[in-house]
């Protein structure tokens, strides 16, 4: 199994140790994710750093998907099919992503890859990032949320959520519109 981590704030005020163990994970910047087996020596820089960042269990789809769009090789050029069936057993990022997630090879073996990946910030906003996920907060182990909040900072968002939207919206302007034909007749009349 493979976690997802996320950095979430900022370098203010930061303790030595937490600043130190975020290197390590080489996220040195707000929004950058990595992917890295859960091990031990991971779960223990989490801890160290779960004020700083969100992690949880990503599925292969939401990993490949993640790959394609915002992973990158040296000289910023995209990671594609051929490069993954060249450099690697694997034929196909699919196939590579799936091998992450069961702990068969790391994301940072593939050759010339940057080993971090550069998000979006999530569309519509974070839940709060002083807090943790079980108090309403973004920062945190999220377990399978991890998926939608990496959806959300890839500009993916699913076509039902789009829609709710598009309808809430439509919604709030019929109700403006009804609240100022009644004001301007309620003017009228006086």
């Amino acid at each position: 199994m493979a976690y997802t981590i996320i950095r979430l704030r900022g370098t203010q005020n930061l303790n030595p140790k937490t600043k130190d163990t975020l290197k390590y994970m080489r996220l040195n910047r707000v929004n950058h994710a990595v992917v890295l087996p859960e091990s031990d020596t991971t779960k223990g820089m989490l801890q160290v750093a779960k004020d700083y960042v969100t992690w949880g269990e990503v599925d292969a789809k939401t990993l490949a998907q993640v790959i394609k769009t915002r992973g990158r090789l040296v000289g910023d050029n995209p990671i594609t099919d051929a490069h993954v069936a060249k450099h690697t057993s694997f034929k196909s990022i699919d196939a590579l992503a799936e091998a992450i997630i069961a702990g068969k090879t790391r994301y940072q073996d593939l050759p010339e890859v940057k080993p971090i990946f550069r998000l979006h910030p999530a569309r519509h906003g974070l839940e709060g990032i002083k807090r943790s996920v079980q108090a309403g907060g973004a920062l945190g182990y999220r377990g399978q949320q991890i998926n939608d909040l990496l959806g959300r900072m890839l500009g993916v968002a699913d076509e039902v959520g789009q829609a709710a939207h598009r309808v809430a919206h439509a919604e709030k302007q019929t109700a403006a519109k009804a609240a100022k034909k009644e004001a301007k007749e309620a003017a009228e009349e006086a």
